[in-house]
């Protein structure tokens, strides 16, 4: 029995969710609008301020997606409330970051610039050239780009440099010794 599934989801009151027959799910809120269609074998209902998610049966299928849904439907809600952030900083002698128009421009000591285009409902502020804080509505498409800006280069685990997350361990490495 899914745990997280049958939790009832609470919408706050600056929040409005539309859930149509075909459970498709409109959520707005201060921060934007998200929608997604879900499954419909699920029961969607919103009922008040609570929305809950049931499924029909104890099929493999129907168990997997139950919580999936009800933590998706909890992201939508949260995201148009507060929004999600990631924060990244670069380590490394002339590795920075800054932003040309809708591109975040990584110099990450290679032979050319790598240009990253910022996707639709994501906005990104470099406070310092070695600091990128990524923010939206949408968490999947906010962790999605940060994992895009930390791909270009990954921290390496002799000296640590590359883009890594605020926070994030990165374990090291003794490198040669000396006889």
């Amino acid at each position: 029995m899914s745990r997280i599934g049958n939790k009832v989801i609470q919408v706050p009151a600056d929040v409005t969710v539309t859930v149509s027959p075909e459970n498709y799910v409109v959520v707005k809120g201060p921060k934007g609008q998200l929608e997604f269609q879900f499954n419909q074998n699920l029961t969607i209902k919103l009922e008040g301020n609570e929305i809950s998610v049931a499924r029909p049966n104890d099929e493999i299928f129907s168990r997997k997606i139950h919580g999936t849904t009800r933590a998706l439907i909890q992201n939508m809600v949260t995201g148009v409330k507060e929004g999600f952030k990631k924060q990244l900083e670069i380590k490394g002698v002339g590795y920075r970051a800054q932003l040309q128009g809708n591109t975040v421009v990584l110099n990450m000591g290679f032979s050319h610039p790598v240009e990253l285009e910022i996707p639709e409902g994501v906005t990104v502020t470099i406070p310092k050239n070695t600091e990128v804080t990524i923010e939206g509505a949408d968490k999947q498409a906010v962790g999605e780009f940060a994992a895009k800006i930390r791909s270009v280069k990954k921290p390496e685990p002799y000296l640590g440099k590359g883009i890594r997350y605020v926070g994030e361990y990165v374990p090291r490495k003794a490198g040669k010794t000396a006889k």
